[in-house]
């Protein structure tokens, strides 16, 4: 037994409402950044501005992505959080504070998809930025 084809109309509002998810998280995050939002969101907050059911945003994302929607939350603070360990002097904490976490959570959530502690991280940004000033001046 073949499954049944989804009428076009039904994929193409599937698609939407993933895009428009993706924009919301960018949106939401440039709000943290920016001091506009104190809270982060979580996904049936999203939800809730996209005027749908957390469940239904959970189910179309991963139908149209292959991934749960927290995935693509968690890898753009991932994105911001590598970005200000690596180009800005702000500490750990100030970081993680910017980012509403606290401190220590902010250490697990970081090590648990670098494989490293933020501090760990800056020190290897830091130790490759010399090794390729090194490079550039000896060759």
């Amino acid at each position: 037994m073949t499954p049944a084809k989804l009428p076009k109309k039904i994929l193409l509002r599937q698609h939407e409402i993933t895009a428009d998810f993706l924009r919301e998280i960018d949106k939401h995050l440039d709000d943290i950044m920016s001091g506009k939002a104190l809270d982060m969101y979580e996904i049936r907050d999203l939800a809730a501005v996209m005027y749908i059911h957390p469940t239904h945003l959970s189910n179309t994302v991963k139908l149209v992505t292959g991934k749960a929607p927290c995935y693509f939350f968690e890898m753009k603070i991932m994105d911001i959080a590598r970005d200000l360990l690596a180009n800005t002097e702000d500490s750990v904490t100030q970081i993680a504070t910017r980012l509403t976490f606290d401190p220590s959570n902010f250490v697990k959530f970081f090590k648990r998809f670098e494989g490293l502690t933020p501090k760990q991280y800056r020190e290897q940004v830091y130790a490759s930025r010399l090794t390729t000033k090194t490079e550039r001046v000896t060759i």
